[in-house]
């Protein structure tokens, strides 16, 4: 398959902190990036966090998205649990809704709504709970996930626009799912180059088994996602960057 159709986007975590504790260099990643998804309350983040956060994102014009997960703050949101369709509706747009709050205070349109952890593997595999987690996201409101999955499916049916993932520091099993770790572990700065190059050339990736995998992404809007959780953060995430406008330059997206 050929390269990727749009420009290449790059989307990070931000707000990933819990009153005193801060779960990644937010400040020093906000120059690099152009969207940021911002913890809600339910894995991680606090009012303060969350408010501290869009106020940052907006003076370097990033982009905000909402970054709901399952109410599982010890857990970071990447345990799995066994929840209601009317819960997941009820989660999203509690989440959603408190972000919003302050991005209204401060002036700032809601851009998405990006899926965060076990919530968003949960989705790519259960047409269910993916379709009450679209259910939830509010009208004309896009949302983030991995194509080819129910996640997909479930945007389309409830009638959610839906933008294309790639990941710049997760890698993906051999039918093309995310291998979601816990805790995050280094990557090698040639292979995340390695990694988000072969994916936005290709439309494929480097399974876990070494298997080659298609990662169609038809013709929607992409973004790559890092994450500032992971160890080496910076690292990664100007390493995507720089393969993001390598790519983008050689394609002639401005």
């Amino acid at each position: 398959m050929g390269p990727i159709k749009h420009k290449a986007l790059l989307n990070v975590d931000l707000g990933e902190g819990y009153g005193n504790l801060k779960c990644g260099p937010d400040a020093e990643l906000l120059s690099l990036i152009d969207i940021a998804n911002i913890a809600c309350g339910f894995h991680s983040g606090d009012p303060l966090i969350m408010q501290e956060t869009v106020r940052a994102c907006k003076a370097h014009n990033v982009l905000i998205g909402a970054h709901p997960g399952l109410p599982d703050l010890q857990g970071f949101g990447r345990r799995e649990m066994k929840l209601s369709p009317e819960e997941h509706t009820a989660n999203t747009v509690y989440q959603v809704g408190a972000l919003k709050g302050f991005l209204d205070k401060e002036g700032v349109e809601l851009n998405h709504v990006k899926p965060h952890g076990v919530l968003y593997g949960m989705m790519c595999r259960d047409f269910a709970v993916a379709e009450a987690v679209m259910k939830g996201v509010p009208k004309g409101v896009k949302v983030f996930g991995l194509a080819g999955t129910e996640m997909e499916r479930a945007a389309e049916s409830v009638g959610v626009e839906f933008c294309a993932e790639m990941y710049g520091d997760v890698k993906y099993s051999k039918d093309g799912m995310l291998v979601i770790d816990r805790i995050k572990k280094p990557w090698k700065l040639e292979d995340v180059e390695k990694h988000v190059e072969q994916q936005l050339t290709t439309e494929s990736v480097t399974a876990t088994d070494g298997s080659t995998v298609q990662l169609p992404v038809k013709d929607y809007p992409i973004s790559i996602c890092c994450h500032s959780d992971s160890p080496g953060c910076v690292g990664i995430i100007s390493t995507t960057r720089a393969v993001c406008d390598r790519f983008n330059k050689e394609h002639g997206y401005s």
